[in-house]
């Protein structure tokens, strides 16, 4: 029994008690007095059993009810648990691959910056990337890497181009220490930033002086050259900022250029090579035109000979047919001659 069924069995008792009080206080009074009390008190305690038992029927009900709820809400709270651990665990090894691709990431940055430290292996990273660019854009035979020119310097590239312009020179080497310390200058420090201003524009200007005497050749390469940077950074640095170094390289004929700005160039030296291929192939075309209007020309003239062959062979034909008809006139002339004899009949013709 519950909490509510108990409560309601100590009220009845409670009140049976204080009857049976009332009827020993009142001793031996009216008989029935005492039997309608009685009849009171069954009719009390019959009521107060229904009132329990419908207020068992109602608690087994709501409990039945909230047992329903309950278990409906724990079903649900358990399939919602379920995928939010799911959704966890995706989401847990989705962060533990990122985790990984960024170390890895880090390890390549780190293993980058290394390899921009050192001079020497900043200009192999430069010349891979440039044969990258101009093998994906040229073909084989449009270039040469690493050619040694007749002054004994060697470039890092070099476009086979036509005359004019000539075979262009391209240096893929860059100064990043400036540059470098450059970025590394404190917000704020005005003399710092302006030293390695000076700093940055020494070693750019000293570079295009180095390309503008070591791969201008006159009379073996083109009138200019190219200076490839590999970073779009420094080449942004150089337009943003130094304005007045990009115009002396180009008063040096010193292209500056960057991965992006080089494809465009190797495009537009494509297009120069097609153009001279399609002009070399119209020249063979007008040669063997030339070939095929003289054999035109031969052809005429033997037709015309051969006119003049037919021409002789009908004259000569009408000649033959011309004697034809005179022999037989003077043959049957000399038949019609009238000598007294009787004419012998004449064969016939076959």
């Amino acid at each position: 029994m519950d909490t509510l069924t108990i409560a309601l069995l100590a009220a009845v008792i409670v009140l049976v008690v204080l009857v049976a009080v009332i009827v020993m206080r009142q001793g031996g009074g009216n008989r029935e007095a005492e039997q309608r009390m009685q009849q009171q008190l069954a009719l009390a305690l019959s009521q107060q059993a229904e009132t329990v038992q419908r207020v068992e029927k109602s608690l087994r009900e709501q409990e039945q009810a909230l047992a329903k709820v309950v278990t409906e809400r724990l079903d649900r709270t358990e399939k919602a648990t379920g995928q939010i651990v799911t959704d966890l665990r995706e989401r847990l090894v989705r962060i533990d691959e990122a985790q990984k691709k960024i170390g890895e990431l880090s390890t390549q940055v780190v293993s980058l910056q290394e390899v921009l430290s050192n001079k020497q292996a900043r200009g192999a990273f430069g010349e891979v990337q440039l044969n990258d660019l101009v093998q994906s854009a040229l073909p084989p035979s449009a270039y040469d890497f690493q050619v040694t020119l007749s002054t004994g310097v060697r470039a890092d590239c070099l476009l086979k181009l036509p005359n004019p312009p000539g075979p262009i020179a391209i240096d893929a080497k860059f100064p990043l220490e400036s540059y470098s310390l450059l970025r590394a200058v404190p917000a704020g420090d005005a003399a710092a930033l302006l030293a390695a201003q000076r700093g940055f524009q020494q070693a750019i200007r000293k570079h295009i002086a180095d390309i503008r005497g070591k791969y201008i050749v006159p009379g073996e390469t083109a009138e200019s050259a190219l200076m490839f940077l590999p970073s779009e950074a420094v080449y942004g640095e150089l337009h943003a900022n130094f304005t007045g170094l990009v115009e002396e390289s180009y008063r040096a004929r010193v292209w500056i250029v960057s991965p992006t700005t080089m494809m465009a160039t190797l495009n537009t030296v494509r297009a120069v090579l097609k153009d001279v291929r399609m002009r070399e192939q119209a020249g063979e075309i007008q040669k063997m035109v030339g070939l095929i209007l003289g054999d035109v020309k031969r052809l005429d003239d033997r037709v015309d000979n051969l006119k003049k062959h037919f021409a002789q062979t009908e004259k000569d034909l009408r000649e033959i047919d011309t004697s034809t008809t005179a022999i037989t006139r003077r043959g049957e002339r000399i038949l019609a001659v009238d000598l007294g004899e009787e004419p012998t009949a004449l064969p016939p013709k076959v």
